[in-house]
């Protein structure tokens, strides 16, 4: 995202949000100090561990600009329509990419 400027919207999606918003920085998990996907996102202060945020079309996090740099893996592929989601790509797992190396 740092490298074109891209600008993202996060979302809490497991629950109602119910604190206040506060500017929040959403960073990635790669090791590299620009992997940061959005500075000052308005966040619920009541965000705890287990609460799921919805990024949308976030660059090398989805899967069409996905690499395995760092040996990570590329996320599932999901699409939600009339209410019931489906799992189009399956997550990849570790033996995946260990394939590759045989």
């Amino acid at each position: 995202p740092a490298l074109y400027q891209a600008e993202y919207d996060v979302r809490v999606v497991n629950r109602e949000v119910a604190g206040t918003l506060v500017p929040t920085r959403i960073v990635g998990s790669h090791c590299e100090s620009g992997d940061i996907l959005i500075n000052d996102a308005p966040v619920p202060d009541d965000v705890a561990p287990g609460d799921l945020l919805a990024i949308a079309a976030t660059g090398a996090y989805c899967y069409s600009m996905s690499s395995r740099y760092n040996m990570f893996l590329r996320p599932p592929v999901i699409t939600v329509a009339d209410g019931q989601d489906r799992v189009m790509i399956r997550r990849e797992r570790l033996e995946d990419i260990l394939a590759l190396e045989g």
